[in-house]
């Protein structure tokens, strides 16, 4: 017992947890005793340990020493095949103390001599490393042996493991070291490459869209729920059901039940309120256009006349009524452009209906709902703007400090001159006389157009600029500086000083230009659109301009000048038409005219001058003159021009006098012709007219302006030769900031269903260059080419068979998935449920169309209320 026991004490430990260099040469020394396996194992377990915890020391002691170096193999490896080096990798990161011993230690191997080929799963140490080490051990290997193009099993290099999906955090200077070194050797990037830098993109836009998504709530005030669940809002990738071949089922389905939803009249409010009363508004949402469309198409190919009526009747009340009752939620008012337009489009195409609801009626009265609601958006941005626009356009001074010292004579001997240190000449006293002279200003003219209340130079009440809230410039963010430069989006539309600026109201017509592009509204509803709030922007900085007397002088007429140049850059940033500035024509005219009327001084430059200025009358430029304020020491017009400009100003008069009564001769005519024609219509029962025919024959102007409207969808047209319609001549001093322009829409009802393509200033920032360049030249550049659109027919068709539940009044939509229950109710006739429900219980398709009575009906939906612009043809 004594000699067993005193055999286990003397068993030498050959797998010592912490070894030394002392332990290592007292077994490894001659007289200890061992045999050369124990001591290969010795040698390879303290190896192994010494690159787990990273010790320099005992490696070095073991590569230095004669005994041990004879036991050392660098080629060891584990069961999973990693070698020594990647054993030392792994610990970096454990202790950050050590890491700089570890990768000495790593150097030391690698110069010994170490094995650095792949493991059992094709991981190299300079996988590793890419995960866990600094860049300057990944610099040695890659300089050492290690390749950074080697793949694993799963065809993964370093890069690929740190870059699989997005960069690991804290490893971006490690990518950008070995994609250097992999380009340096010629590679364009691999299939992990690919779909990481994919990816990455993905997210930026998705970031840029919940950035947009957020600053346009601000500033439009939005409720979050609007937008839906969150869909890719990128418009600028092309798709598949863009074409123009797309067969005719897909515009006529089969009159079958699986192309139309079966309802009964008196379910009609109750799916009214569910359709549309209560419907929940969410982005680029169609359903209820589809459903309403469905619902048509069984009224009107299984039932007769009445039901179709009552259908369409119905639902544009309800549809403006909901509009009425929500005036203010811009989301409702987009949302239901959208949805008419794209239910108008859907019962034009199809032509199993489109005779019918001709014959009826029903396309005018879907016309004048879109008509209503296309007003109350203008509306809706006049209102925006007639708060701005004293302070933003009329009295913001880009250049105060150049204009301080300006003095007027009427200003010269007033008894408060000495205290001219304490009293501003030029902006300062702005905002002071504001009020007084807004309350000056009379109404503007009246006329048969004339639409609803909305604000005007007469009535309307400006906010004080502490209460009003200002933008970041969109200049700052899109056209100034470098060209190349990233801004971020959120700047877009972020908020400045207190005090408003051009660029506050800019970048509201960003936010609602860009949830106009984002809810999928007609490009060409949108270029009316802001036609429409440009002429009347124009109209109103005229009338305030020339009926108080505080701008009409040359050096407010530079200062408004350069203000306005804001608004009309803008509509160049956004890629809309040139034409939509060309309503500020008559206003550019005004400050032409008040910059230079004191320098004519001799009767020819008088002349010349007044030929170029066409959008002016000779009433306007006398008003001006009569009311100019000069400054001191500025010329004056000679009493020779004076006189001129008199005799002018009663000659135009006598015109306007003669006008005025041809056009009374020629609306007495016209009301004679249009009561002839009723009696002859009347007499006559084949007799079928469209108010569209009329409208489109009722003016040359109109015909013009529909062809340039359809010009805006032919692919190979420039955009920049579009033209809006023309307001009628003023004859006056004032202009009909009233007057609506027409309301026309494509003259192909598959145009209706076009979308814009892209966000104009997104794609702005993508092929900026990185030469510098102002904003004027690149508006003036996106304001050409071809407008963008794409039609996406299929994309809008699709309707969920959820949408079942608001037809079915809001019951589970799962039982129109499945056949009905055989009927077994014996009073029930029995060959009517044979009828319904086949052998195998499956649905059977049985329609038959009733024909429709060629007779127009005396039956018509309730005046819209937005006033009687909308049933003017003009409007249309």
């Amino acid at each position: 017992m004594a000699s067993s026991s005193s055999e286990r004490e003397a068993e030498p430990d050959l797998h010592p947890l912490y070894p030394s260099t002392g332990s290592i040469t007292l077994h490894l020394s001659s007289h200890a005793g061992l045999t050369p396996a124990q001591k290969q194992e010795l040698v390879s377990h303290c190896l192994t340990r010494a690159c787990i915890f990273g010790d320099l020391q005992i490696l070095q002691f073991l590569l230095t020493d004669p005994h041990a170096r004879a036991h050392v193999d660098l080629a060891a490896r584990d069961d999973e095949g990693i070698g020594l080096v990647s054993t030392i990798i792994y610990g970096f990161g454990s202790d950050s103390e050590h890491d700089v011993e570890r990768e000495e230690c790593v150097r030391f191997l690698v110069g010994q001599g170490a094995d650095l080929s792949a493991d059992n799963a094709g991981w190299t140490p300079l996988h590793h490393a890419a995960l866990l080490s600094p860049p300057t051990l990944i610099s040695f290997l890659m300089t050492h042996g290690c390749s950074p193009f080697a793949t694993t099993r799963r065809k993964l290099t370093p890069l690929d493991i740190v870059t699989a999906h997005t960069v690991l955090p804290g490893r971006e200077d490690v990518a950008f070291l070995l994609e250097a070194a992999m380009k340096g050797e010629g590679w364009e990037g691999g299939r992990m490459e690919a779909r990481r830098r994919s990816l990455d993109a993905h997210m930026k836009r998705q970031q840029a869209q919940t950035d947009i998504r957020t600053d346009i709530g601000k500033l439009l005030e939005l409720n979050p729920k609007w937008w839906g669940p969150q869909a890719d809002l990128d418009y600028s990738s092309s798709e598949s059901d863009d074409e123009d071949d797309e067969e005719d089922a897909l515009y006529t389905p089969p009159a079958d039940y699986s192309s139309m939803l079966v309802f009964s009249p008196d379910h009609l409010p109750q799916i009214f309120d569910y359709l549309i009363t209560n419907f929940p508004v969410t982005l680029r949402n169609s359903q209820p256009a589809n459903t309403l469309y469905l619902l048509a198409r069984f009224a009107c190919l299984t039932c007769d006349h009445t039901w179709l009526e009552d259908l369409i009747i119905g639902a544009t009340d309800t549809i403006e009524d909901s509009v009425f009752n929500r005036g203010d939620d811009i989301t409702t008012l987009v949302f239901w452009l959208y949805n008419l337009t794209v239910w108008l489009h859907l019962m034009e195409c199809d032509n199993a209906i489109s005779e019918a609801c001709e014959m009826l009626g029903s396309f005018e009265i879907i016309e004048e709902v879109i008509n209503s609601v296309f007003v109350f958006i203008i509306r809706f941005a006049e209102r925006k703007i007639d708060e701005l626009m004293d302070t933003a356009l009329l009295d913001y001074s880009p250049l105060a400090s150049e204009f301080e010292s300006v003095q007027f004579e009427s200003e010269q001997w007033s008894f408060f001159r000495s205290f001219g240190a304490k009293k501003k000449g030029g902006p300062s006293n702005i905002n002071s006389g504001t009020s007084s002279a807004r309350n000056s200003i009379p109404s503007a003219p009246t006329s048969p157009l004339m639409r609803p209340t909305s604000p005007t130079s007469a009535t309307a009440t400006i906010t004080s600029s502490s209460s009003s809230r200002g933008f970041q410039s969109l200049r700052h963010t899109i056209g100034r500086g470098r060209a190349g430069s990233s801004t971020p989006l959120h700047l877009l539309f972020a908020e400045s000083q207190s005090t408003p600026t051009p660029e506050s109201i800019t970048a509201f017509l960003t936010a609602l230009h860009t949830l106009l592009v984002l809810s999928g509204v007609n490009p060409a509803l949108s270029t009316q659109l802001w036609s429409q709030v440009m002429y009347w922007t124009s109209s109103e900085v005229f009338n305030r301009m020339i009926t108080r007397k505080k701008y009409l002088c040359r050096s407010r007429a530079m200062q408004i000048g350069m203000n306005i140049s804001v608004i009309e850059e803008w509509v160049g940033q956004m890629g809309l038409p040139r034409g939509v500035q060309s309503h500020f024509a008559p206003v550019r005219d005004l400050l032409n005219w008040l910059q230079c009327l004191s320098s004519i001084t001799e009767f020819p430059n008088l002349i010349a001058t007044i030929q170029t200025l066409k959008s002016i009358n000779p009433l306007q430029m006398r008003r001006a003159v009569r009311d100019y304020k000069y400054e001191v020491n500025e010329g004056r017009m000679t009493d020779e021009c004076v006189q001129y400009l008199t005799q002018l100003q009663k000659d135009w008069e006598r015109h306007r006098v003669k006008l005025g009564v041809e056009a009374l001769r020629k609306e007495i005519v016209e009301r004679e012709r249009d009561r002839e024609d009723s009696v002859s219509i009347q007499d006559t029962d084949s007799a079928s007219i469209s108010s569209k025919s009329l409208n489109n024959s009722s003016s040359d102007e109109v015909a013009t302006a529909q062809q340039y409207l359809d010009m805006l969808f032919d692919r190979s047209q420039d955009k920049a030769i579009w033209e809006p319609a023309r307001p009628p001549q003023a004859l006056g001093e004032l202009l009909d900031s009233r007057y609506m322009l027409p309301l026309l829409l494509p003259s192909d009802p598959r145009l209706l269903a076009a979308q814009p393509n892209k966000l104009p200033f997104l794609e702005d920032k993508k092929s900026s260059g990185g030469t510098e360049s102002r904003s004027a030249s690149r508006a003036s550049t996106m304001s050409r080419g071809t407008m963008a659109w794409a039609k996406r027919h299929r994309k809008i068709r699709d309707l969920p068979v959820g949408s079942l539940q608001f037809v079915d009044g809001a019951v589970s939509a799962s039982r129109w998935t499945r056949p009905p229950p055989p009927v077994e109710d014996e009073d029930t006739d029995t060959d009517d449920a044979k009828s319904c429900v086949s052998a195998d219980q499956t649905l059977r398709v049985d329609t038959q169309s009733t024909p429709l009575t060629r007779k127009p009906s005396a039956r018509k939906g309730r005046a819209s209320a937005v006033g009687e612009e909308l049933n003017n043809p003009m409007r249309r």
